[in-house]
Protein backbone atom coordinates (compact mmCIF):
# COMPACT_ATOMS: atom_id res chain seq x y z
CA UNK A 1 0.00 0.00 0.00
CA UNK A 2 0.93 3.37 -1.24
CA UNK A 3 2.16 5.87 1.79
CA UNK A 4 -0.18 8.89 0.90
CA UNK A 5 2.02 10.79 4.14
CA UNK A 6 4.60 10.83 1.41
CA UNK A 7 5.75 13.92 -0.58
CA UNK A 8 4.83 13.46 -4.42
CA UNK A 9 6.04 14.60 -7.58
CA UNK A 10 3.56 15.01 -10.35
CA UNK A 11 4.31 13.55 -13.87
CA UNK A 12 1.15 13.41 -15.74
CA UNK A 13 -2.28 14.87 -16.05
CA UNK A 14 -5.13 14.33 -18.35
CA UNK A 15 -9.26 15.55 -17.61
CA UNK A 16 -11.54 13.18 -19.55
CA UNK A 17 -14.96 12.45 -19.52
CA UNK A 18 -16.99 9.84 -17.59
CA UNK A 19 -19.94 7.69 -18.85
CA UNK A 20 -22.09 10.42 -17.11
CA UNK A 21 -20.81 13.05 -18.85
CA UNK A 22 -19.26 14.56 -16.08
CA UNK A 23 -15.46 15.38 -15.67
CA UNK A 24 -12.70 13.34 -14.05
CA UNK A 25 -9.38 13.75 -13.83
CA UNK A 26 -6.27 11.35 -14.45
CA UNK A 27 -2.74 12.28 -12.55
CA UNK A 28 -0.17 10.47 -12.08
CA UNK A 29 2.43 10.93 -9.39
CA UNK A 30 5.96 9.75 -8.11
CA UNK A 31 7.08 9.51 -4.86
CA UNK A 32 9.94 11.34 -4.14
CA UNK A 33 11.94 8.64 -1.52
CA UNK A 34 11.22 5.62 -3.19
CA UNK A 35 10.28 6.61 -6.95
CA UNK A 36 7.07 4.15 -6.90
CA UNK A 37 4.03 5.75 -8.88
CA UNK A 38 1.04 6.03 -7.94
CA UNK A 39 -2.54 6.35 -10.12
CA UNK A 40 -4.25 8.60 -9.15
CA UNK A 41 -8.51 9.54 -9.55
CA UNK A 42 -10.08 12.92 -9.31
CA UNK A 43 -13.77 13.40 -9.41
CA UNK A 44 -14.95 16.82 -11.43
CA UNK A 45 -16.30 18.45 -7.58
CA UNK A 46 -12.43 17.77 -6.71
CA UNK A 47 -11.33 19.15 -9.75
CA UNK A 48 -13.32 22.21 -9.86
CA UNK A 49 -12.15 23.16 -6.14
CA UNK A 50 -8.13 22.90 -7.12
CA UNK A 51 -6.23 25.01 -8.90
CA UNK A 52 -4.90 23.82 -12.21
CA UNK A 53 -0.94 24.98 -11.81
CA UNK A 54 -1.61 22.43 -8.90
CA UNK A 55 -0.98 19.42 -11.23
CA UNK A 56 2.50 20.86 -13.40
CA UNK A 57 4.94 18.59 -14.34
CA UNK A 58 7.58 17.89 -11.76
CA UNK A 59 5.60 19.95 -8.55
CA UNK A 60 5.72 17.99 -5.39
CA UNK A 61 2.90 18.01 -3.96
CA UNK A 62 0.83 16.05 -1.15
CA UNK A 63 -2.36 14.31 -1.05
CA UNK A 64 -4.99 13.27 0.13
CA UNK A 65 -7.27 10.53 -0.21
CA UNK A 66 -8.40 7.04 0.12
CA UNK A 67 -6.32 4.10 -1.91
CA UNK A 68 -8.40 1.66 -3.33
CA UNK A 69 -6.15 -1.87 -3.28
CA UNK A 70 -9.01 -3.26 -5.90
CA UNK A 71 -7.88 -0.84 -8.41
CA UNK A 72 -4.84 0.09 -7.32
CA UNK A 73 -5.30 3.67 -7.32
CA UNK A 74 -5.98 6.57 -5.08
CA UNK A 75 -9.36 8.79 -4.88
CA UNK A 76 -8.11 11.83 -4.18
CA UNK A 77 -9.48 14.61 -2.39
CA UNK A 78 -7.41 17.16 -1.78
CA UNK A 79 -3.69 18.43 -2.68
CA UNK A 80 -1.42 20.72 -1.13
CA UNK A 81 1.57 22.06 -2.93
CA UNK A 82 4.92 21.40 -1.55
CA UNK A 83 7.14 23.01 -4.08
CA UNK A 84 6.10 24.58 -7.24
CA UNK A 85 8.09 23.58 -10.34
CA UNK A 86 9.59 25.33 -13.07
CA UNK A 87 7.92 25.48 -16.18
CA UNK A 88 11.00 25.42 -18.49
CA UNK A 89 14.20 27.24 -19.91
CA UNK A 90 13.07 30.88 -19.58
CA UNK A 91 12.88 33.00 -22.48
CA UNK A 92 16.32 34.72 -22.05
CA UNK A 93 17.97 31.38 -22.02
CA UNK A 94 15.73 30.09 -25.29
CA UNK A 95 16.84 32.81 -27.07
CA UNK A 96 20.90 32.16 -26.56
CA UNK A 97 20.00 28.52 -27.41
CA UNK A 98 18.18 29.53 -30.61
CA UNK A 99 21.04 31.75 -31.61
CA UNK A 100 23.32 28.63 -30.87
CA UNK A 101 21.64 26.40 -33.24
CA UNK A 102 21.47 29.19 -36.20
CA UNK A 103 25.12 29.51 -35.52
CA UNK A 104 25.40 25.73 -36.48
CA UNK A 105 23.09 26.37 -39.56
CA UNK A 106 25.59 29.12 -40.24
CA UNK A 107 28.15 26.20 -40.30
CA UNK A 108 26.53 24.06 -43.31
CA UNK A 109 28.26 24.96 -46.45
CA UNK A 110 25.16 24.05 -48.49
CA UNK A 111 23.41 27.58 -49.13
CA UNK A 112 20.44 26.00 -50.45
CA UNK A 113 20.61 23.33 -47.56
CA UNK A 114 21.17 26.02 -45.25
CA UNK A 115 18.33 28.37 -46.24
CA UNK A 116 16.05 25.48 -46.04
CA UNK A 117 16.67 25.11 -42.60
CA UNK A 118 16.91 28.18 -41.43
CA UNK A 119 13.25 29.19 -43.29
CA UNK A 120 11.97 26.43 -41.10
CA UNK A 121 13.68 27.53 -37.92
CA UNK A 122 12.70 31.35 -38.60
CA UNK A 123 8.54 30.15 -39.59
CA UNK A 124 8.31 28.20 -36.55
CA UNK A 125 10.41 29.91 -34.00
CA UNK A 126 8.29 31.17 -31.53
CA UNK A 127 6.76 27.09 -31.01
CA UNK A 128 10.04 25.68 -31.73
CA UNK A 129 11.30 28.10 -28.26
CA UNK A 130 8.46 26.89 -26.32
CA UNK A 131 8.00 23.03 -27.54
CA UNK A 132 8.75 19.82 -24.97
CA UNK A 133 11.03 17.32 -26.81
CA UNK A 134 9.04 14.28 -25.05
CA UNK A 135 5.62 14.10 -22.79
CA UNK A 136 7.76 12.19 -20.67
CA UNK A 137 10.83 10.75 -21.83
CA UNK A 138 12.87 13.27 -21.66
CA UNK A 139 13.38 16.87 -21.52
CA UNK A 140 9.48 17.21 -21.04
CA UNK A 141 9.54 21.20 -20.53
CA UNK A 142 9.26 24.50 -22.06
CA UNK A 143 12.10 24.94 -24.29
CA UNK A 144 13.26 21.26 -23.71
CA UNK A 145 13.20 20.80 -27.98
CA UNK A 146 15.54 23.50 -28.26
CA UNK A 147 18.01 22.19 -25.61
CA UNK A 148 17.87 18.34 -26.65
CA UNK A 149 18.53 20.02 -30.20
CA UNK A 150 21.23 21.49 -29.42
CA UNK A 151 22.75 19.21 -27.29
CA UNK A 152 22.18 16.55 -29.99
CA UNK A 153 24.40 18.88 -32.37
CA UNK A 154 26.93 19.39 -29.90
CA UNK A 155 27.37 15.56 -29.73
CA UNK A 156 27.36 15.49 -33.59
CA UNK A 157 30.99 17.95 -33.60
CA UNK A 158 32.35 15.40 -31.19
CA UNK A 159 31.09 12.19 -32.97
CA UNK A 160 32.26 13.46 -36.62
CA UNK A 161 35.57 13.99 -35.86
CA UNK A 162 36.16 10.10 -34.86
CA UNK A 163 34.64 9.49 -38.18
CA UNK A 164 37.37 9.67 -40.18
CA UNK A 165 35.72 12.09 -42.43
CA UNK A 166 33.04 9.46 -43.77
CA UNK A 167 29.88 11.69 -42.55
CA UNK A 168 28.64 14.90 -44.34
CA UNK A 169 28.68 17.46 -41.51
CA UNK A 170 25.85 19.44 -43.46
CA UNK A 171 23.49 16.11 -43.44
CA UNK A 172 24.51 15.83 -39.93
CA UNK A 173 23.57 19.01 -38.91
CA UNK A 174 20.37 19.63 -40.38
CA UNK A 175 19.40 16.26 -39.51
CA UNK A 176 20.34 16.87 -35.76
CA UNK A 177 18.15 20.16 -35.94
CA UNK A 178 14.80 18.75 -37.92
CA UNK A 179 15.04 15.01 -36.42
CA UNK A 180 12.37 16.34 -33.86
CA UNK A 181 11.40 19.62 -35.50
CA UNK A 182 7.95 17.86 -36.24
CA UNK A 183 7.32 18.02 -32.12
CA UNK A 184 6.30 21.54 -32.67
CA UNK A 185 2.97 20.07 -33.94
CA UNK A 186 2.77 16.98 -32.51
CA UNK A 187 2.68 18.08 -28.99
CA UNK A 188 0.48 21.39 -27.37
CA UNK A 189 2.43 22.96 -23.92
CA UNK A 190 0.35 24.61 -21.34
CA UNK A 191 2.13 27.37 -20.78
CA UNK A 192 0.75 28.03 -17.73
CA UNK A 193 1.20 24.94 -16.04
CA UNK A 194 3.66 23.26 -18.18
CA UNK A 195 1.27 20.57 -19.30
CA UNK A 196 1.60 18.55 -22.21
CA UNK A 197 -0.90 16.80 -24.32
CA UNK A 198 -1.03 15.08 -28.01
CA UNK A 199 -2.17 17.26 -30.46
CA UNK A 200 -5.36 15.30 -31.67
CA UNK A 201 -5.12 16.91 -34.97
CA UNK A 202 -1.74 16.16 -36.43
CA UNK A 203 -1.89 12.32 -35.11
CA UNK A 204 -4.97 12.44 -37.58
CA UNK A 205 -3.00 13.43 -40.53
CA UNK A 206 0.92 12.33 -39.52
CA UNK A 207 2.30 9.04 -38.22
CA UNK A 208 4.76 11.03 -36.02
CA UNK A 209 6.99 14.28 -35.58
CA UNK A 210 9.38 11.57 -37.62
CA UNK A 211 7.06 11.05 -40.76
CA UNK A 212 6.62 14.78 -40.81
CA UNK A 213 10.49 15.19 -40.67
CA UNK A 214 11.04 12.28 -43.27
CA UNK A 215 8.62 13.56 -45.43
CA UNK A 216 9.66 17.46 -45.55
CA UNK A 217 12.97 16.29 -46.23
CA UNK A 218 12.12 13.84 -49.32
CA UNK A 219 9.73 16.47 -50.73
CA UNK A 220 12.72 18.56 -50.82
CA UNK A 221 15.28 16.58 -52.50
CA UNK A 222 17.15 15.60 -49.10
CA UNK A 223 17.00 11.87 -49.25
CA UNK A 224 19.77 10.98 -47.22
CA UNK A 225 18.67 13.75 -44.21
CA UNK A 226 14.79 11.91 -44.23
CA UNK A 227 16.37 8.44 -43.81
CA UNK A 228 18.17 9.64 -40.69
CA UNK A 229 15.22 10.97 -39.32
CA UNK A 230 13.25 8.01 -40.70
CA UNK A 231 15.88 5.88 -38.84
CA UNK A 232 16.56 8.11 -35.65
CA UNK A 233 14.68 5.85 -33.02
CA UNK A 234 16.05 2.86 -34.05
CA UNK A 235 13.32 0.33 -34.25
CA UNK A 236 9.76 0.27 -35.99
CA UNK A 237 8.21 -0.77 -32.36
CA UNK A 238 10.18 2.33 -31.09
CA UNK A 239 8.61 4.61 -33.46
CA UNK A 240 11.09 4.67 -36.40
CA UNK A 241 10.39 4.63 -40.19
CA UNK A 242 13.16 2.65 -40.68
CA UNK A 243 14.16 -0.20 -38.54
CA UNK A 244 17.98 -0.41 -38.16
CA UNK A 245 17.93 -4.08 -36.84
CA UNK A 246 15.91 -5.26 -39.90
CA UNK A 247 17.31 -2.93 -42.72
CA UNK A 248 20.84 -3.15 -44.60
CA UNK A 249 20.94 0.51 -43.77
CA UNK A 250 24.20 2.16 -44.76
CA UNK A 251 26.63 3.26 -42.24
CA UNK A 252 25.30 7.20 -42.17
CA UNK A 253 21.62 6.22 -41.15
CA UNK A 254 22.76 5.13 -37.75
CA UNK A 255 24.27 8.34 -36.68
CA UNK A 256 21.15 10.55 -35.50
CA UNK A 257 19.74 7.78 -33.63
CA UNK A 258 22.97 7.27 -31.53
CA UNK A 259 23.05 11.19 -30.70
CA UNK A 260 19.72 11.30 -30.36
CA UNK A 261 19.83 8.53 -27.66
CA UNK A 262 22.95 10.20 -25.98
CA UNK A 263 21.39 13.36 -25.44
CA UNK A 264 17.80 11.46 -24.41
CA UNK A 265 19.75 9.32 -21.56
CA UNK A 266 22.64 11.91 -20.72
CA UNK A 267 21.53 15.35 -21.15
CA UNK A 268 19.62 17.59 -18.90
CA UNK A 269 16.32 14.91 -19.11
CA UNK A 270 14.07 16.73 -16.57
CA UNK A 271 13.01 20.07 -15.24
CA UNK A 272 15.12 19.20 -11.86
CA UNK A 273 18.34 19.42 -13.55
CA UNK A 274 17.76 23.26 -14.52
CA UNK A 275 16.21 24.32 -11.00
Amino acid sequence: MPDLNATYEVITFAIGDTKAGSKMGKLQVKNTDDESVLNCILWEETLNRLDSKLFRTNNKIKISGTYNEKYNNCLVSDISLVKEAKLGIDEAQRDVLFNNIMNYVNKIQDKKLAEFVSSLLFEHEAAFKITPAAKLMHHNYIGGLLEHTYECLDIADTVMTKCNNKLEPDKVYAACILHDFGKIFEYIVDTETGLIEYNEDFRKDWRTHSQWGFSVCMNNGYKDIAKMIAAHHGRTDWGALIDLDEKDAEPFMYIIHHIDDLSAKFGKISISEIE
